[in-house]
């Protein structure tokens, strides 16, 4: 995929662990902790906004996009 999730970097900025991030937008820990590895598919605006209101950052500061030169992607080479 060749979006970055930047959900620690956000965490890390406002020292807040992803429990009490679980806490306060009443997503589970299980699914933040997926969110926050990258093992997701997709997110729900509101989710989103949830996430940006509780960490005080913007959606950019979560979603990055990176090319595939970055990632290191080889179906680039095909």
């Amino acid at each position: 995929m060749s979006i970055r999730i930047n959900l620690d970097v956000e965490l890390a900025k406002k020292k807040m662990s992803l429990t009490e991030l679980s806490q306060q937008v009443g997503v589970s820990l299980t699914n933040l902790s997926l969110l926050k590895t990258g093992k997701v598919k997709a997110i729900r605006f509101s989710t989103l906004e949830a996430i940006c209101r509780a960490l005080e950052c913007q959606p950019g500061d979560l979603l990055e996009f990176v090319s595939g030169d970055a990632r290191g992607d080889e179906q680039n080479e095909k």
